[in-house]
């Protein structure tokens, strides 16, 4: 058996999320597709496949990882160009790697970088609509950095954990959370925000984002926003922003798990 790592991108628009699951009507899953693709090249038989990151129903990805044991000898490049080949347009490997049988996708990652973007102007553009969200302004933009520079350090994140989820913990450490202003086309204004961690709940970068919202159209306040995160009062957090505007951007390895194996 081969240990192989991938890097993929996807929209996200026409799934129902990163992981496989079982229900009565068959349910479209960026693991479910690349599972098949990987049965026809392991000769029918099931290739169980772990991801960085199991990104919600509309999320996208330009740098999702994914690990998985292979049975058959292939060289990466040869892979890659075959699970092409074989996947739906909406999704692509980037790259493709042998690697040790000690890495894991998910349990061997360090960080993970997440962007959201949000169209502010009064219209928005259809060719943006599948990866931005659309909330008009205007937005008190010093009020949405003070609520990014509130989410900086190590917190109990419980205020924005959705049910679900199956982890042990909800104390995440934030290493990067910056909003800024980016022009776009036709003249018109989104809101990017971008945030790194160790690791991020369910519907977590989503609900930040809504917080962010709330504060930039003040119908909350930085002291509220504050409170709510130190009880850990998901009640008291306002709603999460839409998933379309979700980007998994990179996820980022120690040096002896990026080692590629010759």
């Amino acid at each position: 058996m081969t240990r192989f790592r991938l890097t993929l991108a996807y929209d996200g628009s026409d799934f129902e999320g990163w992981q496989w699951q079982e229900r009565t009507k068959p349910v479209r899953t960026v693991q479910g597709v690349l599972e098949a693709a990987l049965r026809e090249l392991a000769g029918g038989e099931r290739v169980a496949v772990a991801a960085a990151g199991r990104t919600d129903a509309g999320v996208h990805a330009l740098g999702q990882v994914a690990s998985f044991d292979l049975s058959r000898d292939m060289d990466p490049t040869l892979l890659a160009r075959a699970l092409n080949g074989l996947l739906p347009g909406d999704v692509r490997v980037l790259e493709a790697a042998s690697v040790s049988e000690s890495f894991h996708a998910r349990r061997s990652a360090v960080s993970k970088l997440y962007r959201y973007v949000i169209d502010t102007g009064a219209v928005q553009l259809p060719s943006r609509r599948r990866f931005s969200a659309h909330v008009t302004g205007p937005f008190d933009l010093t009020a949405m950095r003070a609520g990014a520079a509130l989410y900086l350090g190590r917190h109990d994140f419980a205020a924005v954990r959705s049910a679900g989820g199956t982890v042990k913990t909800s104390v995440r450490t934030l290493t990067r959370s910056e909003i800024r202003t980016e022009t776009v086309e036709a003249g018109g204004t989104a809101l990017v925000y971008e945030v790194e961690a160790d690791g991020f709940l369910r519907k977590m970068v989503r609900s930040l984002v809504g917080g962010l919202i709330a504060l930039g159209r003040g119908t909350v306040t930085l002291g509220e926003l504050r409170r709510a995160l130190e009880a850990g009062d998901r009640s008291g957090w306002p709603a999460p922003a839409p998933a379309c505007g979700l980007t998994l951007v990179r996820v980022d390895y120690p040096p002896s798990d990026e080692r590629v194996l010759t």
